[in-house]
């Protein structure tokens, strides 16, 4: 791990880092090489010393400062630079050969100009540094659904992330070489660099033709952490369009009833709706008592892929997850807490006198003394955690993570669920029709925007299928994706929404949500069976009194009439917006979403 002496024009590269038997990946990076001017080269293998060295060298400098051992064996606190927080939305573009391409759904900028731009930020950007090559796999290392990815980076701690998030090193490497020999050198190339941290040198490109990714200027999450959202959404959106899959803003959970059946479900949520909670939702005592169990696949990203039998199969193509800490606590979600007790990375949370992580919502019992910048809480001068302060844990560690999560095969999907932070309107759950009016519920889905992104929080925002910030394409295309599975032969999953936000005239919340989800999701898996009844509305169809299980939950007149009622001219409104907003895509928008949402808005006018 240790730097050697150089000529700058030429790199060290740092002993038993020889590089690749792949020509198309030396080449490139020593074409990156050349252009950033690092003191040292590091070919990661992610084995157990590198890390330790990598751990004692960021602790040494202060990009990691190590907790309480006693409590959180393992684990560590990063802090950001206070500018560097979250997704940066507006700096983020996709760079297609025709802007079209790109959609109105993405920032565009040309190819050429986007290399010439970024490459003029990279110009000598590692002087003084060592670049870390990073191999990963994207899924299962032996899955014919994964893809791989190589990260350059300047960072150690994107390379210990890297290293929780994604199958990295010496196994991905050998997928590489491999699959480059037989596909002319074809592998995802991500170039990042921290920079100067300066928000005015910040950007997020892509270029989904060439499979590259190249980002600077953060080091924050998934600006740096190029296999989450960059590599697989979206490069992987457009990768997934060319070769018949999807690539997917959806955890992936599976339900296993009391006489073993496990059906599995994918759901699109926009960043803090709930994704995580509800991949690791603990079923209610009653249901625990009976044999229900939830199993813990994904929580945040899916990709499926038809197979021989025309069922859509998924695996979650990350390995660990990179979780938003506050608000997770013991009673929203036990799982996730246990899961973040040992080995895990925390960025942006708050510190107890005893040195223990904190955030808001913990509800432990502890006090922070640290707020999230290192300087002593102050309750007056904001949060102890960053709202979006993050934890990243192998996902091994959760104790209802799923076996099914290393199936090559991946595992079937019984039912997708949509859904937004709707405080009115939308009622708890309903389904859709068929395959086509599912895509168009998934295309409208609206939320009130969260602290994920930069910008002001709790607008409502369209964000299609969760995807807003994250598909690499023209969104009418990708409508056109959706729509083009549902072929002879194909055995596709019920479409679902819900809505877990629905808020009273005081409020408040109506559905108490976290465990008791699981009502929803078993009504869910009964109508694929054929075995639970429901109301047939121009919507869709919502479940009759008493088609959920409610016993044990207490429900006033106001809640039960929200949550299960249909507000008609609501609706029609909705539609109306819901036709202006596939308006805004021109002629691009295909013909059969419009038609759908023409044939709602006209029963909603009877």
């Amino acid at each position: 791990m240790n730097a050697i002496s150089h000529d700058v024009s030429k790199p060290a590269i740092a002993p038993g880092s020889e590089g690749s038997k792949l020509t198309a990946l030396n080449a490139w990076v020593a074409q990156v090489a050349a252009l950033t001017q690092p003191d040292a080269i590091v070919w990661c293998d992610g084995s157990d010393a590198e890390n330790a060295a990598l751990i004692k060298q960021m602790q040494a400098d202060g990009t990691l400062v190590k907790l309480n051992e006693q409590t959180h064996p393992n684990s560590w606190l990063h802090r950001s630079h206070p500018d560097d927080v979250a997704r940066v939305e507006h700096l983020t573009f996709v760079c297609t050969s025709e802007q079209e391409d790109a959609g109105p759904n993405n920032h565009w900028m040309s190819p050429a100009d986007g290399h010439k731009q970024m490459d003029a930020l990279f110009d000598s950007c590692m002087q003084g540094r060592t670049m870390y090559v990073i191999p990963y796999c994207m899924g299962p290392i032996d899955s014919p659904l994964s893809r791989c990815g190589v990260e350059i980076t300047d960072s150690p701690y994107v390379v210990a992330n890297m290293r929780i998030m994604t199958r990295m090193g010496a196994p991905a490497l050998a997928r590489i070489e491999r699959e480059g020999r037989l596909h002319d050198g074809e592998f995802v190339r991500g170039l990042h660099s921290i920079g100067e941290l300066d928000p005015e040198r910040r950007f997020i490109m892509h270029f989904p033709e060439e499979l590259t990714i190249k980002s600077f200027g953060s080091g924050y999450g998934g600006n740096a952490l190029l296999g989450k959202k960059c590599h697989a959404l979206r490069i992987a959106s457009h990768q997934a369009r060319s070769e018949g899959w999807l690539a997917e803003h959806m955890l992936i959970l599976g339900l296993e009833n009391p006489q073993g059946e496990t059906h599995y479900v994918a759901a699109a949520f926009p960043s803090a709706c709930g994704k995580t909670n509800l991949a690791m939702l603990i079923p209610p005592e009653g249901y625990r008592a009976q044999g229900w169990k939830v199993w813990t696949v994904g929580d945040d990203i899916c990709w499926m892929r038809p197979g021989a039998d025309g069922r859509l199969y998924a695996i979650n193509p990350e390995a660990g997850f990179f979780g938003v800490a506050p608000g997770t606590s013991d009673k929203s979600n036990p799982n996730a807490l246990a899961s973040i007790q040992h080995d895990t990375i925390f960025t942006n949370v708050g510190v107890t006198a005893d040195n223990q992580p904190w955030w808001e919502g913990l509800d432990n019992g502890q006090v922070p003394v640290t707020d999230w910048r290192g300087n002593p809480y102050d309750a007056a001068k904001g949060p102890a955690a960053h709202p979006n302060s993050r934890f990243t844990v192998s996902a091994r560690q959760c104790p209802s993570y799923s076996q099914q999560a290393e199936n090559p095969a991946g595992v079937p999907i019984s039912a997708i669920v949509f859904g937004g932070r709707r405080a009115s309107l939308v009622p708890l759950v309903f389904e859709a029709r068929d395959w086509a009016h599912g895509v168009l519920v998934g295309a409208a889905m609206g939320s009130e925007t969260t602290a994920a992104a930069t910008g002001a929080v709790g607008v409502m925002r369209r964000d299609p299928m969760a995807m807003k910030p994250f598909c690499g394409y023209n969104f009418a295309d990708y409508f056109s994706h959706w729509l083009s599975f549902d072929k002879a032969g194909a055995k596709l999953p019920k479409i679902f929404h819900v809505n877990w936000f629905r808020k009273g005239d005081d409020g408040k919340f109506l559905w108490p949500g976290f465990g008791d989800n699981l009502r929803v999701l078993e009504w869910m898996i009964q109508r694929v069976k054929g075995e639970a009844g429901s109301v047939q509305t121009p919507i869709g169809h919502l479940p009759a009194e008493g088609d959920l299980n409610l016993d044990g939950i207490a429900l006033g007149d106001e809640a039960r009439a929200k949550l299960f009622g249909f507000d008609h001219a609501g609706w029609q409104a909705e539609f109306a917006s819901i036709g202006e907003y596939l308006d805004e895509y021109g002629p691009r928008m295909p013909q059969a979403l419009k038609d759908e949402q023409q044939r709602i808005a006209r029963d909603l006018s009877r």
